[in-house]
């Protein structure tokens, strides 16, 4: 059940977020692999990857395709197990600028499905 959002202080997020959105930041493959499920799923520019191999695959390629900048421009708590980090990229990808939504629902303390839209 969703309940209003409430704004969330980015130090004050998860774990398993906190380790996903550090290790992306520092290019940590396999620090930000292991915020995740064994079956999580995570939906980016109109594709879905499920499962520990696909998510790696993935972040490896988006780490590697682009080189960019993030900054966490703010964070609010949706449900007790749901979270949306909103974050400011500036890069050599498309457009040079975006403003993401990454939505977050976590499992046992882990992310098991991660949302990530304009």
């Amino acid at each position: 059940m969703t309940q209003n959002p409430t704004s969330t202080d980015p130090a004050d997020l998860p774990e398993a977020i906190t380790r996903y959105l550090t290790g992306r930041a520092d290019k940590n493959v396999s620090a930000a692999a292991s915020a995740f499920t064994p079956h999580a799923t995570v939906t980016d520019d109109g594709h879905t990857y499920e499962g520990s191999e696909a998510i790696t695959r993935w972040l490896g390629q988006t780490d590697t395709e682009y080189s960019y900048t993030t900054t966490i421009t703010g964070a609010e708590r949706t449900a007790p197990d749901r979270y949306t980090v909103h974050q400011h990229l500036e890069g050599n990808f498309p457009g040079g600028k975006v403003d993401l939504r990454c939505r977050f629902v976590l499992t046992h303390g882990l992310i098991s499905e991660l949302g990530i839209a304009p």
